[in-house]
C-alpha cells in the first residue's frame, strides 16, 4: 500500500509495472536481452530496497536511484548507465515542458514585446504560443553546439520560431505582378484599370506576401510601379465626362481635376488599408515599406505627391500612421537641388518628415548606390534597414529578392572575453562568425526542405526570384540562391568600451577600430560568397527585443561593467550611443563608413527636438549626402497627439490644447519603424528614456508645424 509522490506533488499507488517496463526499455537500448526473471528479480530488488527504508511514501526520483542501485548490484552496469541517460532525458523534456508552459502562462496574460508590431488580442496571442512551441521543436532538432551558442547568447537565430518554416523578407515585384494579375488561393484577380483598384490590389499584395513570410514588405519602386494606371484612369474619367456633353478646354481641366482627386483617394486607401487590414492571423498590419521618389514620368511623380500629401493628413482624426515606412530617395539631377525637375517633391518630403517622423531618406548618390543605379536597377531598401543588390547568382537588383535569414552575434560578450586583448578579440570573433555561417547553412539545409506549396502565394506566384518554372512539389532551394544570408552584429560601441574603453563617439582610437571591426566581417562575408556561391552580406542588426535579451545573459556572467552591461540594452548594431552628446554632423561622419560596410542592411538616426521644420531636415541631409558617403537617414523626435481630436503637442503638455483631453498618445521609432510608446519591450523602452538630441545648430529655433 505505499504511496509514491510524483513531480508535481499528487499521489498515487505503487505500481511494479512502471519499474518492469523502465528496465526493459534500458536494456534495449543497450542491445541486451534480459529474461522475464531477471527482471522480475530486479524490480524485487528495489521492493526490497524501499521495504528496508520503511517509508510509507517514496517519490519518483528515489524509486529510480533504487532502480540503479538494483542494476549495478546485479553487475548491470551498461544497462544501468543508458537507464540513467534516459532518465536524464526525460528531466531535461519535463523542464522543457515546464518552460513552455510557464511561456504559455505569461503570453495568456500579455504578449512579450519582442516586435512592437504585435497586439495583444486573442490571434497575438495564439500566434505567440504557437511560436514558443515551435522555437523549442526548432532548438531540439539542430546540432547540440548550434542550439547551446543560441542558448547561452554567443549568437542569436532570428525568427527561431520560423526556422523550418519561411523566409524573411521580400522586395515585391509590384508593377510585374499587376501586370500579370495573381491569385491568393481562391480565384484570379486580373490586371488592374482604374488607380483606385490598383492602389487597393498593392495593399494586398503586402498582406498576402506577409501571410507566407516573417519579416517585412516593401514596394521597391512604388510611384513608378503605380504610373502605368494613371492614363487608364484618365481616359475613363474622360469617357464618362464627354458622355454628359462636355468639351473643349473646359473638359481637359474637368479630366485633370477629377483625376488628381482620384489619385489622392487612391493614395489615401493605402494610407488606411496599411493602417487597418491585418495580416498574419489577424496578429498585426502589415510591416510595410515604400519606396520612392525618383519618377520616370509625370504620372509617377503625381503618385508620389499624392501619397506623400495623404500622409502628412493622417488618419481619421488626424492620428499618425505607423505604416507604411516610407523610404524617399535622393538625387542629384532628379531632386536633391533647387533646380532639379522633381525638387519640389523632396522638399514636400522633408516637409512631411518634419511632422510624420516619416519618410526616412535613401541617398542614391552613395557610391554604391550609384554604381547600380547608373546600371539601370533602382536601388531599395526596407524600413526594417533590408538592402540587397549584388547577386551571385543572377541578375542584380531588390525586385523580387529578400533577406532568407540573418544570424546575429554577440559583439559585446566577445570584448569582455577578449579582456582588451585585441588579438584574443578577433580570434574569437573569427569562431564566433565562422559559427554564424554554420547555423546559416544549417537553416538552408532545412529550408531547401520546403516546397512550393509550403509559400503557396510568395513562391507559388512567383513573386520571388528563382520561382520561375518550378512545380508545387518543387523545392525552394532557387530561391533560397537568390536571396541573402546576413551576418549582424549589435553593440559595436559597448565592445569598443570592453576592449579600450571608450567608444567610437569619444575617442578616434575607438573611431579606427569600430570601422576594423566591421570591415572585417564584411570580408569574411565576402569570402563566403565565393566559397558557398550564396549571397552572403554584412548585417546591421536592428535588434529590438534582442538589445535587452544579450545585456541580461552577459550581466549574469560578468556582472554590471560600467559603459557595458550597466544598462538595459546594447547599442544598436554601430550607431553612436543615444545618450552621448555629440553634433549631428560628427554623428554623420562617425557612422557614415558603416553603411557601404552593412551591405545586408543599415540607417542611422538623427535625435532632434519636436516640432522640427522641412527646411531644417533639407539641410541635415544635404550635409550628410553632399559631404558623407552615407546612404539611409531617419530624423527622431518624439511624436505626441491628442487620440480625441487629432492636435499634435509638444512634449511637455499633459492636456490637448485643442479640447483639453487627458487621452495623449505617444510614438516614437523602435529601429526602424514607428511604434506606440505602449508598445516597446523593456529594453527598447530604457534607450528610448536615454536619447538626448543631437546638439547642433539645426536644433534651435525650429519652427512647429
Amino acid at each position: 500500500m505505499l504511496d509514491v509522490v510524483k513531480r508535481d506533488g499528487r499521489e498515487t499507488k505503487f505500481n511494479s509495472e512502471k519499474i518492469s517496463n523502465a528496465i526493459k526499455r534500458a536494456a534495449e537500448e543497450a542491445g541486451s536481452h534480459l529474461r522475464e526473471g531477471q527482471v522480475i528479480d530486479l524490480v524485487q530488488k528495489v521492493i526490497t530496497y524501499i521495504e528496508m527504508s520503511e517509508q510509507e511514501r517514496v517519490t519518483v526520483e528515489e524509486i529510480q536511484n533504487l532502480v540503479v542501485r538494483a542494476l549495478k548490484d546485479s553487475g548491470l552496469n551498461e544497462i544501468a548507465g543508458n537507464y540513467s541517460a534516459y532518465r536524464d532525458e526525460r528531466t531535461k523534456v519535463r523542464e522543457i515542458k515546464s518552460d513552455l508552459m510557464t511561456a504559455i502562462k505569461k503570453i495568456g496574460v500579455e504578449t512579450d514585446r519582442d516586435n512592437a508590431n504585435v497586439g495583444n488580442n486573442f490571434s497575438s496571442k495564439l500566434l505567440r504560443i504557437a511560436s514558443e512551441s515551435n522555437k523549442w521543436h526548432n532548438l531540439a532538432s539542430m546540432p547540440k553546439h548550434l542550439a547551446k551558442a543560441h542558448e547561452n547568447g554567443d549568437v542569436y537565430y532570428h525568427d527561431l520560431d520560423s526556422y523550418n518554416l519561411t523566409t524573411n523578407c521580400l522586395h515585391i515585384p509590384t508593377k510585374e505582378m499587376l501586370e500579370k494579375g495573381f491569385n491568393t488561393g481562391y480565384g484570379t484577380i486580373n490586371k488592374p484599370r482604374r488607380i483606385e483598384t490598383a492602389a487597393e490590389l498593392s495593399c494586398i499584395l503586402l498582406q498576402s506576401t506577409q501571410n507566407d513570410m516573417f519579416g517585412g514588405q516593401s514596394h521597391p519602386d512604388f510611384d513608378n510601379d503605380m504610373a502605368m494606371f494613371i492614363e487608364p484612369t484618365r481616359e475613363e474619367i474622360k469617357e464618362e465626362l464627354v458622355s454628359y456633353g462636355l468639351e473643349g478646354e473646359k473638359l481637359e481641366e474637368t479630366i485633370e481635376r477629377k483625376l488628381v482627386e482620384r489619385v489622392h483617394q487612391a493614395m489615401q486607401g493605402v494610407v488606411y488599408n496599411l493602417n487597418t487590414m491585418h495580416s498574419r492571423a489577424g496578429s498585426q498590419v502589415p510591416f510595410s515599406s515604400i519606396n520612392l521618389g525618383i519618377p520616370h514620368s509625370k504620372e509617377a511623380a503625381l503618385v508620389c505627391e499624392a501619397f506623400l500629401l495623404e500622409y502628412e493628413k493622417g488618419l481619421g482624426r488626424g492620428e499618425q500612421p505607423i505604416f507604411p515606412n516610407i523610404i524617399f530617395r535622393v538625387k542629384e539631377g532628379v531632386n536633391r537641388e533647387s533646380e532639379d525637375p522633381y525638387h519640389y517633391l523632396y522638399k514636400l518630403a522633408c516637409r512631411v518628415a518634419a511632422k510624420r517622423m516619416n519618410p526616412t531618406f535613401m541617398n542614391i548618390d552613395a557610391d554604391f548606390n550609384k554604381e547600380y543605379y547608373d546600371k539601370g536597377y533602382m536601388p531599395a531598401t526596407m524600413g526594417c534597414r533590408t538592402y540587397l543588390m549584388k547577386n551571385v547568382n543572377g541578375e542584380p537588383g531588390c525586385k523580387g529578392r529578400g533577406n532568407i535569414a540573418p544570424t546575429t552575434i554577440n559583439l559585446p560578450r566577445i570584448g569582455l572575453l577578449a579582456k582588451g586583448d585585441i588579438n584574443k578579440f578577433f580570434e574569437i570573433f573569427d569562431t564566433r562568425i565562422e559559427l554564424a555561417k554554420e547555423s546559416l547553412l544549417h537553416r538552408y539545409g532545412v529550408l531547401k526542405q520546403l516546397r512550393v506549396k509550403d509559400l503557396p502565394f510568395v513562391a507559388g506566384q512567383h513573386l520571388m526570384k528563382g520561382a520561375e518554372g518550378l512545380d508545387q512539389n518543387d523545392s525552394i532551394e532557387p530561391i533560397l540562391k537568390q536571396g541573402t544570408w546576413g551576418i549582424g552584429f549589435i553593440g559595436l560601441a559597448e565592445t569598443l568600451v570592453a576592449l579600450i574603453g571608450k567608444h567610437h563617439g569619444e575617442s578616434e582610437e575607438a573611431r579606427e577600430l569600430g570601422v576594423k571591426i566591421v570591415t572585417y566581417l564584411r570580408e569574411k562575408c565576402d569570402r563566403f560568397i565565393e566559397e558557398t556561391k550564396l549571397n552572403w552580406s554584412c548585417y546591421a542588426t536592428p535588434a529590438e527585443g534582442l538589445s535587452g535579451k544579450f545585456i541580461k545573459q552577459d550581466q549574469k556572467m560578468f556582472g554590471k561593467v560600467k559603459g557595458v552591461t550597466d544598462k538595459e540594452y546594447y547599442t544598436n548594431s554601430y550607431h553612436v550611443p543615444v545618450s552621448q552628446p555629440i553634433s549631428i554632423k560628427t554623428k554623420i561622419e562617425i557612422e557614415a563608413p558603416y553603411h557601404k560596410l552593412c551591405n545586408a542592411g543599415h540607417i542611422s538616426y538623427l535625435e532632434v527636438d519636436d516640432c522640427p521644420n522641412g527646411d531644417a531636415i533639407m539641410d541635415i541631409l544635404n550635409y550628410a549626402y553632399k559631404n558623407t558617403n552615407i546612404s539611409y537617414l531617419g530624423i527622431n523626435f518624439h511624436i505626441r497627439y491628442c487620440r480625441t481630436c487629432g492636435t499634435y503637442l509638444h512634449s511637455n503638455e499633459s492636456k490637448c490644447t485643442s479640447c483639453g483631453s487627458s487621452d495623449i498618445q505617444g510614438v516614437s521609432r523602435v529601429t526602424g519603424y514607428l511604434s506606440l510608446d505602449e508598445r516597446f519591450g523593456p529594453g527598447k523602452y530604457q534607450e528610448r528614456e536615454d536619447r538626448i538630441t543631437h546638439t547642433e545648430k539645426h536644433n534651435k529655433n525650429y519652427k512647429c508645424v
